[in-house]
């Protein structure tokens, strides 16, 4: 069964900062992570349901299983990418593991 990772960044204070740092530093640090199967990050543009825009962006990692995205987080590569979301993150910022339905 695959897993993947969703991660939901709230709007930061400079959308265009967030955005070269996330472009030109995180998403190379996703890319190395072990056992990534694929990777997609998006930029949120609209609300369609005209509730609040709480969230700036969205990455889905997705693995094979639990276990490889568990040895993927403790990996070198996962924890440099730990450690910049720490500081990129928005305040509210979430992550999520979900089963991906077949």
């Amino acid at each position: 069964m695959t897993i993947k990772l969703v991660v939901l960044y709230t709007q930061p204070n400079d959308g265009d900062v967030f955005d070269e740092h996330y472009l030109g530093v995180h998403a190379p640090l996703v890319e190395k992570i072990p056992g990534l199967q694929r990777f997609e990050g998006a930029r949120i543009v609209a609300a369609p349901d005209g509730g609040e825009q709480t969230y700036f962006r969205i990455a889905e990692l997705y693995f094979s299983d639990l276990a490889a995205l568990q040895a993927a987080l403790v990996s070198d590569e996962g924890q440099a990418t730990s450690g910049d979301f720490q500081q990129i993150a928005p305040p509210g910022s979430r992550m999520f593991i979900a089963n991906v339905d077949d």
